[in-house]
């Protein structure tokens, strides 16, 4: 029995992660993969760690210390990593044997979708077309603005990791250097969007925007429109960058700061920071000069994260709306969590506020570990800041941001461990944990005697 409860369907995805994780491991601390001397295990596992989850936090310099093997390794962790291991292998599955079993059916349909009756085979081929066309696109962007900042192949790095939300770079200042450049920019803030939306979206996006540029007449007489979660999703999405950008840019911009770059910059800087914090992981601002303000914004944008089915991490825009509703609910004392004009259904509320406490109390956890093995322990006039520096690193492990204020490098080797757990834990979803987690508890048969409490 516990076997069978061991490679559930649900459980899979652990297994295929944690082996491409170890595989990564063991390539990138071999001498053909590093320019010098070799990288030690534990930083070689936290390099594949935070590529094949998508993370983006390093503890050394991705562009000089590996070579073009290393970076090639990376990058198909990557790219694993961003479409997820088990989407891969049912796709091959698909390909070569025609067939998915109804376990991969279902395990793909609610990693990826937010309904599991779909035709997986032509899903995961329009997944795999759509992917494809948008890194092609982002990676020649990419090369057109800058041809020689980013070659064939840093231009194909940089779009698969943009897309994929994973904010790995072979700069050594990350795209800080394209502070003024607007084209690149944009693409990049492209991908990280595309790569946020969640596959799901970005077809059906694709297919009511053809529809209609194609007219009624090409589409059977029918009027295509958004469905009510794709919709949500755009409308979330649009709230968290716009609401974010401006109140970044209050906290960096306002005080007479960065007096070097000029207005237009300074809102294409703020814009790319709010979309970039969501789970992307690029930066175009030395993240250790920010503010505390904005520090504090983009944990908060870190935490919620991208969209189900994405790239991305953190708790997902839909929970953070569906939470919005419910407390709006509660406050004015209705009964129902609306969002624009349906309700949502109390077993997705129960999950999302669920999510949520596992998610904080994941997060707060963590911090407390750090604070014991990075020395945050010290009095707080001799400590510093550095109870928001691990904070801010923490919320980016789990949301798999990838943005440090500077302290990756220097984790000792517990920090280390915690980190790369962090980050495992975040690309897959806790709910995923959560829901393997149900699936080793016996249902119980009695109730407990229930009794009011005072709260509040």
């Amino acid at each position: 029995m516990w076997h069978k409860k061991l490679f559930a369907p649900l459980v899979l995805p652990m297994h295929f992660f944690a082996a491409a994780i170890l595989l990564g491991a063991g390539l990138l601390c071999q001498p053909i993969s590093c320019t010098g001397p070799t990288v030690s295990f534990l930083d070689a596992l936290f390099t594949a760690t935070s590529a094949a989850c998508v993370t983006g936090l390093t503890v050394t310099d991705t562009g000089t210390t590996f070579t073009r093997f290393g970076h090639t390794v990376i990058l198909a962790l990557i790219q694993l990593g961003g479409l997820g291991i088990m989407t891969f292998s049912t796709l091959v599955f698909y390909l070569w044997r025609r067939r998915v079993s109804l376990a991969d059916h279902i395990a793909v349909g609610q990693s990826l979708l937010h309904d599991a009756s779909f035709h997986l085979g032509r899903f995961l081929t329009r997944v795999a077309v759509v992917t494809a066309v948008i890194e092609g696109v982002g990676a020649l962007g990419l090369h057109v603005f800058d041809p020689v900042g980013f070659t064939p192949f840093s231009a194909v790095f940089h779009s698969v990791s943009a897309f994929c939300n994973a904010g790995f770079g072979l700069f050594p200042d990350n795209l800080m250097r394209y502070t003024g450049h607007p084209g690149i920019n944009l693409v990049i803030m492209w991908l990280i969007v595309s790569g946020g939306l969640g596959f799901a979206v970005l077809i059906e996006g694709y297919r009511v925007a053809r529809g209609r540029l194609w007219g009624p007449e090409r589409t059977g007489g029918r009027h295509l429109a958004l469905s009510w979660y794709a919709r949500t999703v755009f409308a979330v999405s649009a709230f968290l960058v716009f609401v974010g950008a401006a109140m970044i840019f209050c906290g960096e911009f306002l005080g007479g700061r960065y007096p070097e770059l000029p207005v237009l910059d300074r809102i294409v800087a703020a814009l790319f920071q709010s979309v970039s914090c969501r789970t992307a992981g690029f930066n175009t601002l030395d993240i250790g000069r920010m503010a505390d303000a904005s520090l504090v914004i983009m944990i908060l944008l870190m935490f919620i994260g991208g969209s189900p089915g994405s790239c991305a991490g953190g708790i997902k825009t839909t929970t953070f709306r569906v939470l919005a509703a419910f407390g709006r609910a509660k406050m004015f004392g209705r009964k129902q969590a609306v969002v624009g004009r349906f309700a949502v259904d109390d077993d997705t509320v129960d999950r999302a506020v669920t999510l949520t406490i596992f998610a904080a109390g994941l997060v707060l956890g963590s911090v407390l570990l750090l604070c014991f093995t990075e020395g945050a322990v010290a009095p707080h006039v001799e400590a510093g800041g550095r109870f928001m520096e691990i904070l801010f690193e923490v919320v980016s492990a789990f949301g798999t941001v990838g943005l440090s204020t500077g302290i990756t490098p220097g984790l000792s080797p517990a920090g280390k461990v915690v980190i790369t757990l962090l980050m495992f834990v975040g690309r897959l979803g806790p709910i995923l944990f959560l829901s393997a987690l149900q699936g080793f508890q016996e249902p119980l048969r009695y109730r407990w005697p229930e009794q009011n409490m005072m709260i509040g």
